[in-house]
């Protein structure tokens, strides 16, 4: 166990009628062997049982917040990043979970190496339906000054993050967006800031039919569509390429065609 100042730690998890799968979720927090932190829950006008579920757990660090209207998913998550204390930030979602050591390792990384600002790992894909994991990432994970590696290849899953709080006095999540936020939002963060990478997969990403980007693969298309205009003259002057995001927008454009075409 991590022994040194065991600084707080905030855990944000912003939910939209995530009653599924959030008792697991939070069991994943609840079950971690660091246990100085507190749990963010944003209700997002949620109406199903979500914040009746987020109550029902006897831990005083679980603290419950509700948005009075329906806000975009990054909205959502800079609203709910103005309730926290902790000297750091991890991200969860109501459908994903944790190892038992994801905060621990996380705190104890950035509490040893101080030039890093945040830190991030590999995760496991967890099939629902299946009940089949296997790693994502089969590849030494970057860290450092990034950008052009992530550019690449992004690697970054939200779930897996841990941030020094402070960075979010001067940034925040673009709140337009819904689905490419946290890329948006760590890539320009990578440019500035040294970003830490720990091997070993530290989450589970739950990939079920109700994902929301799968659903929703038009308004990846409008987002990252719009995202490369507003961005490829800047990071161009930075001697940085957008190719990979071009190409990865060809291929949501054929599948949603695809799609439409009932193929």
């Amino acid at each position: 166990m991590f022994k040194k100042e065991n600084p707080l730690t905030s855990i944000i998890m912003n939910c939209h009628n995530g009653e599924k799968f959030l008792y697991e979720s939070i069991n994943s927090v609840l079950n971690q062997t660091y246990n100085n932190w507190e749990l963010i829950f944003y209700d997002n006008f949620s109406n199903d049982k979500s914040v009746a579920i987020a109550s029902s757990f006897n831990d005083k660090r679980i603290k419950i917040y509700r948005s009075n209207s329906f806000l975009n998913l990054y909205h959502a998550r800079n609203e709910a990043i103005k309730k926290i204390n902790g000297k750091y930030i991890c991200f969860l979602d109501t459908d994903d979970f944790w190892t038992k050591d994801k905060i621990q390792q996380q705190i104890e990384f950035l509490e040893t190496n101080k030039q890093y600002s945040m830190v991030y790992s590999n995760f496991f894909l967890f099939n629902e339906k299946k009940k089949h994991k296997h790693i994502y990432f089969n590849f030494f994970l970057p860290n450092g000054r990034i950008t052009k590696k992530i550019l690449k290849k992004y690697t970054i899953g939200i779930l897996t993050t841990c941030i020094k709080s402070e960075i979010f006095k001067s940034a925040k999540f673009n709140e337009k967006l819904n689905i490419i936020g946290d890329f948006d939002f760590f890539v320009k963060l990578s440019t500035t800031l040294n970003i830490g990478s720990i091997q070993a997969p530290l989450a589970f990403y739950r990939e079920h039919e109700s994902n929301y980007s799968k659903k929703n693969i038009k308004i990846h298309i409008e987002e990252l569509k719009e995202w490369i205009e507003n961005n490829e003259l800047k990071f161009k002057n930075l001697g940085l390429s957008f190719y990979y995001q071009k190409l990865l927008l060809f291929k949501l454009k054929i599948k949603y065609l695809l799609i439409r075409l009932g193929v």
